[in-house]
């Protein structure tokens, strides 16, 4: 929840007019009110609703429904960011219903899945995980489940400073793939692309990237700013 009109205005003129590198896809997803300013204007960067409800109309003020945001044109959309599922409370049904609301209307869902710091220091977080993916996303065929990006966020390292290792963060990317390939198949599993989201910034965006397995930044604070989320971009190799 950030920015004004006229600050989205330019943050998203900084990036269409910056040297942004050809083989990097960006995606921004701004507060529902500015999805159709920005659409409207974006040539390089795709954008992305933050949320969507499960229904498609009905008696539920304030929600937006997926077929709202097609309307707009918009392609993508979060599902499952963690403060989503702590601040609102959203559990697996809930958020499963909202992937299928998304496919119908031929939007890419970004799943977040993720652990708190007491399932990371208990030892459960591939257990949190792998549940989460369970719960929400594998009652799909292998062509639908193909069309999602899943993002990885280690709750504990979300607006705390603290970062997953490049280790740690190899380790439940390739775990992912591996859920995916164990419950699909290889080939989908390899051609699903897994996004690190945690306290990800242009100090650290290059050695986290080169991790096999991480295929790019679920990007909070850092990409507030157009010279860091830049910075962040060209961190790929």
């Amino acid at each position: 929840m950030n920015m004004s009109s006229e600050e989205s205005n330019r943050f998203l003129a900084e990036i269409e007019g910056s040297n942004w590198p050809e083989n990097v896809k960006a995606i921004v997803a701004p507060p529902s009110v500015y999805l159709k300013q920005l659409a409207d204007n974006a040539s390089l960067l795709s954008i992305a609703a933050q949320n969507c409800h499960s229904e498609a109309s009905g008696a539920y003020t304030g929600e937006v429904s997926a077929q709202m945001i097609n309307d707009l044109n918009i392609n993508y959309c979060l599902v499952g960011h963690s403060e989503r599922r702590s601040y609102f409370h959203e559990d697996g049904p809930f958020l499963k219903a909202k992937v299928d609301a998304l496919l119908k209307e031929n939007i890419t869902p970004i799943y977040c899945c993720g652990e708190l710091m007491e399932e990371r220091e208990s030892g459960k977080y591939f257990d949190v995980v792998k549940g989460q993916l369970e719960e929400s996303v594998f009652h799909l065929s292998g062509s639908e489940i193909s069309k999602l990006v899943i993002a990885y966020e280690p709750v504990w390292a979300i607006g705390t400073g603290l970062t997953a290792t490049t280790v740690e963060a190899q380790e439940m990317h390739q775990f992912i793939r591996s859920c995916v390939s164990e419950k699909y198949n290889k080939e989908v599993a390899n051609g699903i692309s897994i996004l690190y989201g945690g306290s990800c910034k242009p100090s650290n965006a290059r050695e986290l990237f080169a991790c096999p397995d991480v295929d790019g930044g679920l990007i909070g604070g850092a990409a507030l700013k157009a010279d860091s989320f830049l910075q962040i971009a060209q961190s790929f190799e």
